[in-house]
């Protein structure tokens, strides 16, 4: 159960600071329309309410334009689902047993596809993808190149990785964490709490027998 928290705030806490990023680079850099097929919804200024709605939508939708609820323009670089599919693919052969090999590349063709599809569908430039792809991977593994060595979790002068703007939430978040997190599978809760009631009921039958 300790496990599963510590992956969580992990994921949490890369997914957040990516976007964070995302946020700053929508910003500086403004990319045309990739496609004839989007619709620019014309902005709100002020309409907070308005504004509250487009928010909700796009949230039920996905952000997909398949659903309709991608209707805002601007947001190219770098793509958010190729961070949501590299990461993804990411966490899963970062902390599930080698032995799931098969897992692994089922996982990576699915990402990999995933990834094609967006820009054979044209929703967003090449750059955005590989922008998208080099800033995760990059922050995955420094993450966890600093999670893993427990001299990096420490300021000093010669762990430059401190220096980073995000280390002292790092240090929050990592300090009950001692060592490597185990490669480990487990049965979801729901499938673990009826398997234990089967084996329960089974010992109470034969003993009634």
């Amino acid at each position: 159960m300790i496990w599963l928290s510590i992956i969580g705030r992990r994921f949490f806490f890369i997914v957040g600071t990516l976007y964070l990023y995302r946020c700053v680079t929508m910003y500086v850099t403004t990319l045309p329309v990739p496609g004839m097929h989007f619709k620019c919804s014309p902005k709100l200024f002020g309409d907070w309410e308005a504004q509250s709605r487009r928010v909700m939508k796009m949230m039920a939708g996905g952000g997909l334009s398949i659903t309709g609820s991608h209707s805002l323009c601007g947001d190219y670089l770098y793509s958010g689902h190729t961070v949501m599919l590299t990461l993804t693919y990411l966490f899963i052969k970062e902390y599930s047993p080698r032995r799931f090999w098969w897992y692994h590349w089922i996982c990576w063709c699915l990402s990999a596809v995933g990834i094609f599809c967006i820009l054979l569908a044209h929703d967003h430039y090449t750059i955005d993808v590989v922008l998208a792809y080099f800033m995760t991977t990059r922050l995955f593994w420094w993450y966890h190149t600093m999670a893993n060595q427990q001299a990096l979790k420490e300021i000093s002068t010669g762990n430059l990785f401190s220096r980073v703007w995000w280390f002292s939430p790092f240090q929050y978040f990592e300090s009950n964490v001692r060592g490597i997190v185990p490669r480990n599978y487990q049965l979801p809760f729901l499938l673990q709490t009826m398997t234990s009631a089967r084996v329960k009921y089974s010992k109470l039958d034969s003993r009634e027998s």
